[in-house]
């Protein structure tokens, strides 16, 4: 039976800067033999024995993970975006992590997301001086409560992080802000909770 191993981005990210330093041969070399590892590790991937993953910074202590549904609370509403947000979240939680989900406030990691911000602004004008873009900027508050035991110092770890995320959606100033929003919801979904995703679990 094969055991998953996964493969931190961020890592591969910082080994390529670092080739940045070696003379022109040894740079091509290493060059090479780092596309025909990536390719090995590419073919592997698609037979189900290696996966890529860039959740490399979650403690090993980290196993259980509790996924508050997201309050919204901008002081205009789209009550569409709240339940499609949460379940594209869980849905990335569920495929790029290990972690268990629970109901239990007690979980290694508690995570609690609000969207606070859902405005309009004028974002390009024509010749003519009337607005002809608009621009819909979202954000989102996070809070990650982490409790769980650190083996590495051997320490029980109980802290409280918040983050912010925020995407700009622009659309022809001609549409309503109906019309914008059913054209831009599934985006707006896709790229606030992969944003989501990388500040709670790589700090993106």
């Amino acid at each position: 039976r094969y055991k998953s191993f996964s493969i931190s981005l961020p890592a591969i990210y910082h080994y390529i800067r670092s080739l940045s330093n070696l003379n022109p041969m040894s740079l091509f070399k290493s060059r090479l033999s780092t596309i025909v590892c990536l390719l090995a590790l590419a073919c592997l991937s698609g037979c189900g024995i290696y996966s890529f993953s860039d959740t490399g910074g979650i403690p090993a202590g980290v196993k259980t993970v509790k996924i508050a549904y997201i309050d919204n609370r901008a002081p205009y509403v789209n009550p569409n975006l709240a339940p499609k947000l949460n379940d594209a979240f869980v849905k990335i939680v569920a495929n790029q992590t290990k972690l268990k989900r629970i109901d239990d406030d007690n979980a290694n990691y508690v995570i609690q997301a609000t969207i606070n911000q859902y405005s309009v602004s004028t974002s390009g004008v024509s010749s003519t001086s009337q607005a002809s873009q608009d621009r819909l900027t979202v954000g989102v508050h996070l809070t990650l409560r982490e409790n769980y035991h650190d083996a590495a110092t051997d320490k029980d770890i109980q802290d409280t992080k918040e983050y912010d995320v925020s995407g700009n959606y622009d659309y022809n100033a001609t549409l309503s802000l109906q019309d914008a929003e059913a054209q831009l919801l599934a985006q707006m979904v896709k790229d606030l909770s992969q944003s989501m995703f990388n500040k709670i679990f790589s700090n993106w």
